[in-house]
């Protein structure tokens, strides 16, 4: 029992350890996003599916690429377009004529770290074809089902919905997000030394400071983070309070949210708080880890209505309001 616990707090020892390597291999390539960065790593931790949203040229794509190299997994490029179809994705069955017979040609979905670049630029019928590969990490061709490789993680970039061209990513689709982070536009000092580091005849190569069995070591270890009762109920409340028609709805979210957040959510909101907290070097998941979680959590998974809109309220500004309100 004592052998048992010592390599369970080892585990959880080395996810601060780990995370924090990566962090700093990533900073390197990737200027003044910080927070960002340690969002990033925290849903990866957690074993979910990122969104990220940004209008072009803010280094999304290269944050996902540098990521999967920092990790030493495979990773593949999806380029979203409106002429993308299904089987360009999950891929199709095609007949040898050397055979006789039809073989499966995978598609790019199979690798470590999908990288789905300007999602929202593809129909919601190709957008679909993700759903089964987000959720259940397996895809289902001509009546066969194919398990995806472990682990395995997507990562979605997309522009503002009010850019040409795009589509609105489906509910169903957002729900199976774990994060959204919104990339912001640097400041003077930090567009400077982007603009030195990556205008250099060769830039420096990305190092490979884990594995993906490191990776499945730390997501299996930080289910054992314990969560006091009362910790709990702050996050199911909160989460409950994201539908208009729960006693616990403030009257922000019953005049402007047609829709609130789903169980995933909720999954997800303590999931991702024990890895905050392993981050932050403690074992327990503490009330502020739950409050930082809420607006990767939560901000995509409310549905706002014409009234949000009319009146420039966001998911951010109603999330911020709902975690003055709650009491913990």
């Amino acid at each position: 029992m004592v052998v048992l616990y010592e390599k369970v707090m080892e585990a959880l020892e080395n996810v601060k350890i780990i995370g924090n390597r990566i962090e700093e291999e990533v900073s390197k390539h990737i200027i003044g996003q910080k927070e960002l960065i340690r969002d990033t790593v925290i849903c990866l931790f957690a074993g979910g599916n990122l969104l990220l949203e940004g209008v072009p040229g803010l280094g999304k794509t290269r944050l996902v690429r540098v990521l999967g190299e920092a990790l030493g997994l495979d990773f593949k490029r999806i380029q979203f377009t409106p002429d993308l179809m299904p089987a360009d994705i999950t891929g199709t069955n095609i007949y040898n004529k050397d055979t006789g017979m039809f073989e499966f040609q995978k598609g790019p979905v199979f690798t470590h770290i999908v990288l789905a670049d300007e999602i929202n630029r593809a129909t919601p019928k190709t957008q679909a074809a993700m759903l089964e590969a987000m959720q259940e990490k397996t895809v289902s061709v001509g009546g066969q089902t194919y398990k995806l490789p472990k682990p395995y993680i997507v990562m979605a970039t997309q522009n503002p919905i009010e850019q040409e061209g795009t589509y609105p990513l489906p509910e169903a689709q957002l729900d199976r997000f774990m994060f959204k982070l919104n990339v912001e536009f640097p400041g003077v000092e930090d567009l400077t030394a982007i603009v030195k580091l990556t205008t250099v005849a060769k830039e420096e190569k990305v190092k490979c400071v884990t594995s993906g069995d490191e990776l499945l070591m730390i997501q299996e270890a930080i289910t054992t983070v314990l969560c006091a009762e009362a910790v709990l109920n702050y996050a199911m409340r909160l989460v409950s309070a994201t539908h208009s028609n729960s006693e616990l709805a403030p009257d922000i979210v019953k005049q402007y949210v047609s829709c609130g957040a789903s169980p995933r959510a909720a999954q997800g909101i303590i999931q991702a708080a024990r890895v905050k907290a392993l981050l932050d070097g403690r074992f327990n998941i503490a009330f502020d880890d739950i409050k930082a979680m809420a607006q990767p959590i939560l901000r995509h998974r409310l549905i706002l209505n014409f009234d949000a809109m009319a009146d420039n309220k966001t998911a951010d500004i109603i999330i911020e309001e709902l975690l003055n309100l709650i009491d913990c």
